[in-house]
């Protein structure tokens, strides 16, 4: 099957999140800065170039990122709009965000995008990897995520 769609997770993939000071305990206190906060955890420059030109040959770059655990109706805005922010301000091309409720399956996000063809999902969780079914679930902490993008252009 072609590959028509890569989807990124955020947190722990593309994002330090987990390497933001007092991350866990701001998150519960409804506060939504280490999400702004979290450095890339890759040459950013890098990655949008290999994307852009991934983009180019008509594959769509989708973020699927849970939201906060413990949220309400506003914090769940505010979170979203802090993801935002931070791909916005690295320049991270992608064609659609779906900021979810934790836990959400994350292929019944694309599923009905998809139509024909393969998705591809980079997530740092080896459970939401496991309930992939729509094609290639890959591991950004196993290997350089970036040499693998590379590959899907030189096939």
């Amino acid at each position: 099957m072609e590959v028509k769609m890569i989807c990124f997770d955020m947190d722990g993939t593309i994002a330090n999140l987990y390497g933001v000071s007092g991350w866990l305990e701001k998150l519960r206190a409804f506060d939504p800065t280490p999400y702004a906060e979290a450095e890339p955890m890759w040459d950013m420059e890098e990655l949008n170039e290999v994307l852009n030109a991934i983009r180019i040959c008509g594959v769509e770059v989708r973020i699927i990122t849970w939201l906060a655990m413990e949220t309400t109706i506003e914090y769940s805005q505010a979170v979203r709009e802090a993801k935002r922010e931070w791909l916005d301000n690295l320049d991270f091309p992608y064609d659609n965000f779906h900021g979810v409720a934790y836990g959400t399956t994350k292929a019944n996000c694309v599923r009905k995008y998809l139509n024909e063809g393969e998705a591809i999902l980079i997530d740092d969780n080896a459970k939401v990897r496991e309930g992939w079914h729509l094609g290639e679930a890959v591991d950004p902490t196993a290997i350089n995520i970036i040499e693998y993008l590379k590959g899907l252009l030189n096939q």
